[in-house]
């Protein structure tokens, strides 16, 4: 699928940052990649095995797996446009 982006977030349960990261990731997806994007949420407290899959050290982590090459952000995604920039998506001014 051409220009679409498959992000997977790590957080640690529901903390204050895990919930803010995941608040801000659905914010940033749904006014910047609105209809070109699939979002895995992963809980390492449920799921801590799932951590070597994309070398997880620090949480919230969003990976962006495609488009390739892999890129990282580590923290609570409220920088939107560092964010953007450092997962390569151009910014869209909300309608």
């Amino acid at each position: 699928m051409d220009g679409h982006y498959n992000l997977r977030l790590y957080v640690a349960g529901q903390t204050p940052k895990s919930l803010v990261a995941i608040a801000n990731l659905k914010n940033l997806c749904e006014t910047h990649l609105a209809g070109r994007h699939s979002v895995e949420i992963i809980d390492l407290i449920r799921q801590p095995h799932l951590a070597s899959m994309d070398h997880i050290f620090a949480l919230p982590t969003l990976v962006r797996r495609l488009p390739e090459p892999l890129k990282r952000i580590i923290g609570d995604l409220s920088r939107t446009e560092r964010v953007l920039r450092g997962l390569d998506i151009e910014a869209r001014c909300p309608s």
